[in-house]
């Protein structure tokens, strides 16, 4: 394909953003809102075009109070060279030198891989993204729970509210001995577990908009602590944040009692929806959420530059 005709730069403002839709994609209806919000910024949205015609587009999306965005998601291409030219041109111009890349993530249908348009697409992305330097990290099952769904009450352990910041680091420190998380994993590789709990809290749980008096802590009846869940809201849903079982405390099946209890304190805020994920490979954690009632609608593909 002649490539000498494209223009690859960042859309002007909201105005454009009909030209973005161009190509879609499930966000597509956030990105006003996003942009309005300082989620997104013009320059974070980039297009590809050829005599006025979409053929790729790129966003990433972030914090407003942030100058490097978090997160790659949104990226659509008609043509994998072309995807692969426009990535490496935004990211030349978003990211500074010493900037960390951000994770790239997609949604994509649970039988993804059965159904062959689906799977060419989602499989050219990859390519794009494989030949910037990205891997695969993670595919993640997307966990719903509707309401009217039974919430189980929990009958084993004892739950109070976290303390305080230093004591919710602790615990997630604690919890990556063993971990079945990918994300935590390859954090794991590069740092210590405190400072992966550290930049854990601090990217996500820091920012989200629910009260901490929502978090729980998990106790035997003496007082000693099993585990934890982070019940919260985020910019778009109800969610179970992060909920683990500390090492000593694992295969006792306290996981459904943390789970329920999470689960508890969002439905009596009258949510419509309440999500969740975790990693196609982590089976116990996913096990627990369709005990639970949580239906498996979706998965999430993560891929990540070194």
């Amino acid at each position: 394909m002649n490539h000498t005709d494209l223009t690859l730069r960042p859309i002007t403002g909201p105005e454009e953003l009909d030209l973005f839709c161009q190509l879609t994609y499930a966000l597509d209806h956030e990105l006003a809102d996003d942009l309005a919000a300082g989620r997104r910024r013009p320059g974070w949205m980039w297009v590809a075009l050829r005599g006025g015609e979409l053929v790729a587009r790129a966003a990433w999306w972030g914090r407003a109070e942030e100058l490097v965005p978090f997160l790659l998601d949104v990226f659509d291409l008609e043509d994998v060279a072309v995807g692969v030219q426009l990535l490496r041109t935004a990211m030349a111009e978003i990211l500074p030198a010493d900037a960390r890349t951000p994770t790239y993530q997609r949604m994509v249908p649970s039988d993804w891989r059965g159904k062959a348009a689906t799977r060419s697409a989602a499989e050219g992305r990859m390519r794009a993204l494989e030949q910037t330097g990205a891997r695969l990290l993670a595919e993640r099952l997307r966990f719903e729970w509707r309401p009217g769904t039974p919430v189980p009450s929990p009958h084993r352990l004892v739950f109070r509210p976290i303390r305080d910041e230093d004591e919710i680091i602790d615990l997630m420190t604690r919890v990556l001995d063993g971990t079945l998380d990918a994300h935590s994993r390859d954090d794991l590789t590069r740092t210590s577990a405190r400072a992966a709990a550290i930049r854990h809290y601090e990217d996500e749980l820091a920012h989200y908009r629910s009260p901490r008096d929502w978090w729980r802590v998990a106790t035997r009846p003496d007082g000693t602590p099993v585990g934890f869940v982070t019940p919260a809201r985020n910019n778009y849903n109800p969610l179970i944040g992060y909920l683990a079982v500390l090492p000593e405390h694992r295969g006792n099946g306290y996981i459904d009692d943390i789970l329920a209890e999470g689960t508890r304190i969002l439905a009596a805020q009258q949510v419509p929806r309440i999500r969740a994920a975790t990693d196609l490979g982590n089976v116990p954690m996913a096990n627990a959420f369709r005990r639970a009632g949580y239906v498996d609608f979706e998965r999430t593909i993560t891929m990540a530059w070194p």
